[in-house]
């Protein structure tokens, strides 16, 4: 069995799945997002940030290029390649990066003033969209659209459609996170306890297509089964482990987060109990 395993892993390798190429216009759209974020931070901080403060902080920026860096590594060779030309787990862990690292690492990378000047011709329309009812709306359904097998099939034979699927469960996923990290004072976020609240709806969304996959007793999608089997993984072992992906990666992110928006809070009201001044009572 082991002797089986390793030869049907030898006999099919990453090269000849897809040997490796650039993905110019990953490139040029990431590249484009750096030089206005760079732009936008060396041009216009003199006129638009707030006198006083600083335009950017060293952790934005480290947020910020580490955003940029994950989209740039799940969207080109090899992993982009992988999921679409063998193994549906490589599909998922740019599901999991479009929608739930990516985003808030943009957006906390970013300074407040910067979001405000890119946002503000569409501001009444934000104001919209990122209601947290109709954010959570938007990013689930586009993430459910892009697991109908149909609308799959369509990704992987269109490379437009997959770029522009992509990209717009990328900026759903921006509108999801809003609430919670609320960049900007025009449009305030959460509450610490409706921030969990939130997230804690988020974590379960998830859950339901992660349990058709992991459970599925035959492969959902055909197409992955006329793919090369990289590395030996049948269809069906790609799916479940797809599945968990899905459903443990992305619990462990949201529930990771939660985590901190509670100490973070917790934290906050142990300060403010210890600056509150103590009136002392006096006998009479």
């Amino acid at each position: 069995m082991a002797g089986a395993f390793l030869a049907a892993a030898a006999s099919v390798r990453i090269s000849d799945v897809t040997p490796f190429h650039l993905h110019l216009d990953v490139v040029g759209v990431l590249g484009a997002m750096v030089i206005l974020y760079e732009y936008g931070l060396r041009r216009l901080a003199p006129i638009h940030a707030p006198r006083g403060e600083v335009a950017v902080t060293s952790g934005q920026r480290k947020a910020f290029y580490a955003g940029m860096l994950s989209l740039y590594i799940v969207s080109t060779w090899p992993v982009h390649d992988i999921g679409e030309n063998s193994l549906f787990m490589f599909h998922m862990v740019e599901h999991l990066v479009f929608g739930l690292i990516a985003p808030p690492l943009l957006i906390k990378g970013t300074p407040w003033w910067l979001i405000r000047l890119a946002v503000k011709p569409v501001l009444p329309v934000l104001k919209i969209l990122t209601k947290p009812i109709v954010a959570l709306a938007l990013f689930n359904g586009m993430l459910g659209l892009i697991h109908v097998p149909a609308v799959l099939n369509l990704m992987l034979e269109n490379e437009f459609a997959h770029f522009a699927l992509h990209g717009i469960l990328f900026l759903t996923g921006i509108l999801m996170w809003w609430p919670v990290l609320g960049p900007i004072p025009d449009i305030p976020q959460l509450s610490p306890f409706l921030r969990m609240g939130y997230l804690f709806l988020q974590s379960l969304v998830p859950t339901i297509p992660a349990t058709f996959l992991t459970f599925g007793e035959s492969p959902l999608y055909p197409i992955y089964e006329t793919f090369p089997r990289l590395w030996g993984i049948s269809a069906l072992d790609d799916q479940i482990m797809a599945g968990l992906i899905m459903k443990l990666g992305a619990g462990f992110l949201l529930w990771g987060y939660i985590a901190w928006v509670w100490f973070s809070w917790w934290n906050d009201e142990q300060l403010h109990t210890n600056d509150t001044p103590r009136v002392s009572s006096t006998k009479n």
